[in-house]
């Protein structure tokens, strides 16, 4: 190859990956948005509320095979860490039929609560969430510290939760 061509590959590579990179990272959200969570159980839960705690929203969605590969270890993440503060909110998405989500989630005994987004406002204020799994990790403070597209590293998670509780 002559350097021209070598440079116009290596350009091409390097857009190509900033592109991806761009595509697949973290909307830019510094803090967590302030939405307000409708609860399975009829309660509502604002953001604001969760303050102090460290909170793992996870978008996800009946018919995302991701998404119930992942429930086993979240449900065990959240009995391990829920008695000392830790929360998780799984999101429906707004095309996930309501009672598919709770039959769901009455199915597999899911403890933390499950909040119907019908409108598609929560997944909007999170940066547009269209993909599932997606989740975003939330610091005592309000801030968003990793946001994940796809299935999460649990013993990754595990350890940043200990770490926010500590």
């Amino acid at each position: 190859m002559k350097p021209k061509e070598i440079i116009a590959v290596v350009f091409v590579v390097a857009i190509a990956g900033i592109s991806l990179w761009l595509w697949l990272s973290p909307s830019g959200l510094e803090r967590a948005p302030e939405v307000t969570f409708s609860i399975l159980d009829g309660r509502k839960i604002k953001m604001q509320e969760l303050r102090g705690k460290p909170v793992l929203v996870t978008f996800w969605a009946t018919t995302c095979s991701g998404c119930l590969k992942e429930m086993p270890h979240l449900v065990e993440l959240y009995e391990e860490f829920g008695k000392n503060g830790f929360e998780l909110i799984g999101v429906a998405m707004a095309y996930d039929p309501p009672n598919q989500v709770l039959e769901l989630t009455t199915t597999r005994k899911i403890p933390y609560p499950i909040s119907l987004d019908i409108d598609g406002a929560i997944a909007t204020a999170f940066g547009n969430v269209m993909l599932t799994p997606t989740s975003f990790l939330i610091d005592p403070h309000g801030k968003v510290i990793k946001h994940k597209i796809g299935e999460m590293d649990i013993y990754k998670l595990r350890r940043q939760i200990q770490n926010l509780l500590i």
